[in-house]
């Protein structure tokens, strides 16, 4: 069996009795209960070092650890022939400046209409396969030599916009992936969030991990934490508009829903994000008119105001330090607009 991913959780002290395969279950993502059952055969679920049945039931403080072979696809990938923006193309790689709107890679539901549809489609022209089989998880900081083969080295959310690149030889996804994992690309984000950001810039560190009654949500937990993994972001505040604020974020690692997660936590929630509550009016006045003026910025700009602006790293093959540039997109340029012209008239 082909080993590839390794989680380790530890118990609540408060843990009520729980089958090791629902408890597992119930804290992976995109999991079930055969992968489970496949990884008890094998011997590869460890409850306090040792190899235990799905059958073990948990208790408090145990620490349960299990290794799983990677899914693979049921269904192959369809090339399609969906307009790429692409900001830069060598034989070694291809950079992208993505769509709101767009997920990245097939999976729960959306098998086509991907951007690795997309890619397929442009790669077999010359005569490159995008395989998924080495996709990566749900993070990009992986250990540097998850990717073998041609494909995905990081991602963004369906509805953030902005750039990526992909590798399109074995060696330059290894050499990007290692790049990710310590960390030396450069990756500055641009974001309208709620509230007056008092501090021109700032830190926020703390762990980013799975919201325990909701795994679509994730949640944010003290550094240190034996919950979620460490994540930093530094943010800087380019413009202040009223009641929202126009922010750069730099990443220095790249967790799950990280940027939305970390404003959210220090009282800034990104606007229009429906996963965390920025859909609603949480700053501002009770007037009508001013609640009118927020759901038309809201139907400008229908989707979290977050846009991937920079990426820089060395080249895979040369050694050169590239960086590339997207501008705001359309929406997120009329909504950052609208909020100037609300504020100069007031």
């Amino acid at each position: 069996m082909e080993l590839f991913e390794h989680f380790r959780f530890v118990a609540d002290k408060g843990q009520g009795l729980i089958r090791v395969d629902k408890f597992l279950v119930d804290r992976i993502v995109g999991t079930s209960r055969n992968r489970i059952q496949k990884a008890a055969d094998e011997g590869y679920i460890l409850v306090n070092g040792k190899p235990e049945k799905v059958s073990y039931k948990v208790k408090p403080c145990d620490v349960v650890q299990v290794m799983m072979d990677r899914p693979r696809h049921s269904t192959e990938i369809l090339p399609e022939d969906i307009p790429l923006d692409i900001v830069y193309e060598d034989q070694d790689l291809l950079v992208v400046n993505k769509p709101a709107g767009m997920v990245v890679h097939p999976g729960h539901g959306n098998y086509t209409g991907t951007l690795v549809n997309a890619l397929a489609f442009h790669l077999q022209k010359q005569g490159i396969s995008f395989d998924m089989s080495e996709e990566e998880t749900e993070n990009e900081d992986q250990t540097p030599d998850y990717q073998k083969r041609a494909g995905l080295v990081h991602r963004i959310d369906k509805e953030t916009s902005g750039l990526l690149v992909i590798a399109k030889t074995d060696d330059a996804g290894t050499s990007l992936s290692r790049q990710f994992f310590h960390k030396t690309t450069r990756r500055l984000y641009t974001a309208l969030v709620w509230g007056h950001v008092d501090a021109d810039e700032g830190v926020i560190e703390g762990n980013i991990g799975r919201n325990k009654r909701d795994r679509i949500l994730m949640d944010f937990y003290p550094a240190g934490s034996e919950e979620g993994k460490p994540a930093v972001t530094h943010y800087r505040v380019l413009e202040r508009l009223g009641y929202v604020t126009l922010v750069e974020c730099r990443l220095e690692t790249g967790r799950t829903h990280q940027i939305r997660v970390h404003m959210k936590h220090i009282g800034h929630t990104l606007f229009n994000d429906s996963t965390y509550g920025g859909n609603q009016i949480l700053k501002g006045t009770t007037f009508a008119k001013y609640s009118q003026f927020v759901r038309n910025c809201f139907e400008t700009c229908p989707r979290q105001a977050l846009h991937a602006r920079t990426l820089g790293f060395k080249h895979p093959r040369t050694g050169e330090e590239m960086d590339f540039e997207a501008p705001l997109p359309a929406d997120m340029q009329q909504l950052v607009e609208r909020w100037r012209n609300y504020i100069s008239q007031r």
